[in-house]
């Protein structure tokens, strides 16, 4: 059915209504409560995972279907255009828009009913894809679509651009999918699928008057999703008008709720892994699979494929794997410069498969965790292909696609333009669908102090890559839509016909324009709205900033906005990033929202420089975990740049503010606690009283609802030092030396006196180094650069002597081991520097290396808290290898404990450290009230023992308890 939403007296058509500078009162006065001009908001969503920047007039994240409609009709008596936004990872450019963006993400995210009967799923359009298969996979069934972005992609976002994912060979693209549509088009009109709709007999008279051209020039191949596609409304398909909405990124109508397929997930898949020389031979095999893997099937009862034995055929370049590799472990793989991992559900169709497929080796992988990794590299390869060439490789040239038979062509075709445009490219994608992604080190600088230059190099490749693509009958978008990338070329692909027809259907669906304009019908240039091509402001750092030749402009542009950090985690994730946002769901609280607004800080208009508000409010809940360091596929490290943005905004040249009182209290915590030493006893028994805590807390700005560390009644230097004075053989050279960090020193000397019962237990001679050599971390933290690179120096000098000997150095704290591993490089250019990251070993890799023996775990319960440096920087899979190996059943918990050093512990971090805990560590630990609880880390142990009560052990304390057992 229908409905036409009436606008406001005086407000007909958008004229005579309220000027668009009105547009945040007139959404307000229509009850919309989630309005957000700031510059922040506007920063955050001034651009997608393109290339494009637009900032949006306003933001707005409506709570309920109600809201959405309220929001078209300000749209409407304002004149101020919307454009819908999905999850933001549209790499066309699909998701920014002048106007008034929309979020459906953040509210309207529920799954409403799944019917296992019918097979069908009621969604609202900002249901993320991963939550809607959760849901389906309880009752054996899934959604077929799923996208690398399916962790954090929305249903409407996918519905927007008609995306497909790997598995479309077996179950088709979201338009196959949908089975009906609840849309708002710009005329008012309130469409409920199946009903009559004014709309709706419009397009088909459209279509009936050129029923013979949409025959022949649409539908061609199923990748042809570029334009609108017609072939859904012509008469013998059943004129699906959802199916038909799919892919017309918006611009049309907008999703209020959806009613998807759902399809019985497959309980048998084997992946076949299939090496070629390159790309392009793996390219020319992909005819001859699809031939011998291809079984008859017919439609199902919504007029959908019925699914194919052969679900996936993707193509991974070996530059993609290299990067994996070099960050750690990779799956073996056939030998090959280029693979084809080829997915059935149907194990007879291997032997027919590896016989067409000519590849040079092959493996076949049955084992669910093996198959998942490889999964996992194919899922990042955006953000992979991005880093993977001498210059950051960009979108733009994107997503093409060609019937599959003409694959191998267009990539040598393809091949030869970069090359005559002097480029590179890394292509990947959906071989078995002919759909190729790509990202290009596009050359944006200004040669000759000519600052069109790069702009014109883009226009002039894109420009030829469109009419040679036209030569193979492709498709200028694959399943990401055109945007504001391909949108203009739309002209060399279609012919006028064609062009005449799209305008037809906005005009009749959208005549005033209002959604998503400059988009696929009278769009704007692609080479319009480009992000800036360098940094406008360009700091003088402290930090080296060696990945990206320091430039924080560069560091903070490695954020291409594929958006892994905005994934919900679940208890079977291994990643930390982005715990405030796990916690908030909130875009500034993300590892991208942090980096758009530093790039806007840096570049942009909106946000003036780093010492601008919007960038301390974006800043303000990192908890310099360093978890995107890893988890994030271009390596954007928002520890280290939140670190320089600090120093910047109160040491640097354009310095605005005093620092906060923290930053000298717990900033500084390891020099006080060399102060404190001598007193220990006697300051612990003062913070005992309440209102001397009281005044202590409030005096070193610490949340009163903290407690405070007591101060070891020994250090671990002193218990040493005395030691050697009762050892006369201490004066021989030990096998081990141990690093006694601060924290371990002051305050958590147990950990390494019982790594010390270990070592010589096993017969070991043993010395902590008696001389001060403190990491720097808690001024890293705080910004605080200047005095962090004198400490980095003097501890780089110091470390480097013991390490030099040979004997092997052990450190306790994983965060000040970690901050050696990766900070001290960034802060000295000491040769030293480098030495001593590379030679001290966390407990765990002194053992394995020892191979000391084993204690007996058998039985024992573990619920493991890895430190977020630990995972990030160190890496946790030799302590879990221990662990099984001496028999213990290990539970790690994913996601960050939520203390994080200083941040926990500051006024105004409580309540989002507690919700960062309830994501997964307190669960875990209530769910296991047996277990031992392992936790290396000081900030790990601190919060359980504040939120939890609960005793927890360092890996060197459990392995000394169980000595002799």
């Amino acid at each position: 059915m229908s409905q036409t939403l009436s606008s406001p007296p005086g407000s007909a058509d958008g004229a005579g209504g309220p000027g668009g500078d009105d547009v945040v009162a007139e959404l307000r006065r229509r009850g919309v409560a989630d309005v957000d001009d700031s510059t922040l908001a506007r920063a955050l969503y001034s651009t997608d995972a393109s290339l494009y920047r637009v900032p949006p007039r306003v933001v707005v994240r409506p709570r309920h279907r109600d809201e959405l409609l309220a929001v078209l009709d300000a749209s409407r008596a304002t004149g101020v255009p919307v454009t819908m936004r999905g999850a933001g990872t549209s790499i066309a450019g699909n998701a920014v828009g002048p106007g008034i963006v929309v979020d459906t993400a953040r509210h309207l995210d529920r799954v409403l009913s799944i019917d296992a009967e019918a097979g069908t799923a009621v969604v609202e359009p900002g249901t993320v894809h991963a939550t809607l298969q959760r849901a389906a996979l309880a009752q054996g069934l899934r959604f077929g679509p799923d996208p690398s972005t399916h962790p954090r992609c929305t249903i409407g976002g996918m519905i927007g651009n008609n995306a497909c994912g790997s598995r479309a060979l077996g179950y088709g693209r979201t338009a196959d999918n949908v089975v009906g549509l609840d849309v708002a088009f710009g005329t008012g009109e309130v469409w409920t699928g199946g009903g009559p709709s004014a709309v709706a007999d419009a397009l088909a008279a459209i279509t009936d008057a050129s029923l013979s051209h949409v025959r022949t020039e649409f539908g061609r191949f199923t990748r042809q999703v570029s334009g609108y596609s017609f072939e859904h409304l012509l008469p013998e398909n059943g004129r699906r008008l959802e199916r038909f909405l799919a892919g017309s990124e918006g611009t049309l109508g907008v999703v209020l709720g959806a009613t998807v397929r759902l399809v019985p997930d497959e309980p048998v898949r084997q992946m076949l892994v299939l090496g070629y020389p390159s790309m392009v031979e793996a390219a020319d095999a992909v005819p001859a699979i699809l031939a011998a893997a291809r079984t008859p099937g017919g439609p199902d009862a919504h007029g959908s494929p019925s699914g194919s034995p052969l679900v996936a055929c993707e193509g991974l370049d070996a530059r993609i794997v290299d990067l994996v590799r070099a960050r750690g472990s990779v799956p073996d793989l056939p030998r090959g410069g280029g693979w084809l991992f080829v997915e059935l559900t149907d194990p007879g169709l291997v032997t027919p498969v590896l016989a067409a497929a000519d590849a040079l080796e092959h493996r076949l992988v049955t084992d669910a965790r093996e198959s998942a990794a490889l999964w996992r590299i194919r899922e990042d390869g955006a953000g992979l292909a991005a880093r993977s060439l001498d210059r950051q490789a960009l979108s733009g040239w994107e997503d093409a696609a060609v019937p599959p038979e003409r694959l191998g062509a267009w990539l040598r075709d393809f091949d030869e333009l970069l090359v005559g445009h002097d480029l590179q490219g890394v292509p990947y994608g959906h071989f078995g669908d002919g759909c190729v992604h790509v990202r290009i080190d596009f050359d944006f600088s200004d040669r000759d102090s000519d600052p069109d230059a790069g702009r014109r190099r883009f226009r002039d490749f894109l420009t030829a890559c469109a009419h040679k693509l036209r030569e193979h009958g492709g498709s200028l978008s694959g399943e990401h839509g055109d945007g504001r990338a391909r949108s203009e070329l739309l002209s060399v692909m279609y012919d006028e016909e064609s062009l005449r027809l799209f305008g037809a259907a906005k005009a009749v669906c959208d005549p005033d324009d209002l959604l998503n304009p400059g988009v696929l019908v009278d769009p704007d240039p692609f080479d319009a709205h480009l992000r800036p091509a360098r940094p406008r402001h360009e700091p003088r750092t402290v930090l080296r900033l060696l990945h990206d030749e320091g430039s924080l402009g560069a560091a903070v542009h490695r954020c291409t906005g594929v958006g892994k950090c905005v994934a919900p985690q679940t208890a079977a994730s291994t990643g930390v990033m982005c715990p405030s946002w796990q916690a908030t769901r909130d875009e500034k609280d993300s590892t991208r929202g942090r980096a758009r607004v530093l790039q806007e800080a840096l570049d942009g208009e909106l946000v003036q420089g780093l010492g601008d508000p919007a960038v301390a409010e974006a800043l303000d809940l990192c908890l310099a975990c360093k978890g995107c360091a890893s988890d994030c596929p271009t390596g954007v490290d928002m520890a280290t740049y939140k670190a320089e943005a600090l120093h910047q905004r109160h040491d640097g040249e354009g310095a605005t503010e005093r620092r906060p009182r923290s930053h000298l209290t717990l900033g500084r915590l390891p020099m006080w606690a060399r102060l404190a030493a001598p007193l220990a006893p006697v300051l612990n028994r003062s913070l005992r009283l309440r209102p001397l805590a009281r005044l202590a807390k409030a005096t070193a700005g610490i949340d009163q609802r903290r407690s405070i560390p007591g101060f070891a009644p020994r250090t671990l230097r002193r218990d040493a030092a005395t030691a050697r004075l009762r050892d006369v053989s201490a004066a021989d050279a030990p096998d081990v030396w141990v690093w006694a960090d601060s924290f371990t020193d002051h305050f958590l000397p147990g950990s390494g006196r019982a790594a010390i019962e270990v070592l010589e237990a096993a017969g070991l001679r043993v010395r902590v180094i008696d001389e001060q050599a403190c990491c720097g971390l808690t001024w890293i933290t705080t910004g605080q650069l200047t005095r962090a690179r004198e400490i980095a120096a003097r501890t780089a000098a110091t470390l480097a002597a013991y390490v030099a000997t040979g004997t092997p150095v052990v450190g306790l704290e994983p965060s000040c081991l970690a901050t050696l591993r990766s900070d001290l490089v960034e802060l000295s250019d000491d040769p030293r520097a480098q030495q001593v990251a590379d030679g001290v070993l966390t407990f765990a890799e002194l053992a394995t290396r020892l191979d000391l023996p084993l204690p007996d775990l058998a039985g024992v319960e573990i619920v493991a808290q890895p430190h977020c440096h630990q995972h990030a920087v160190l890496g946790w899979d030799v302590d879990q290898a221990l662990l099984e190996r001496a028999g213990a059943r290990v539970t790690r918990v994913a996601g960050c404990c939520g203390l994080a050093g200083n941040f926990g512990m500051e006024k105004g971090h409580y309540d989002v450290s507690v919700a960062v805990a309830e994501t997964h560590l307190l669960p875990a630990v209530r769910a296991q009230p047996d277990a031992v609880v392992l936790a290396d880390g000081m900030s790990c142990r601190v919060q359980l023992d504040d939120l939890a009560g609960v005793p927890t052990m360092h890996l060197a304390e459990l392995w000394a308890s169980r000595l002799g057992r």
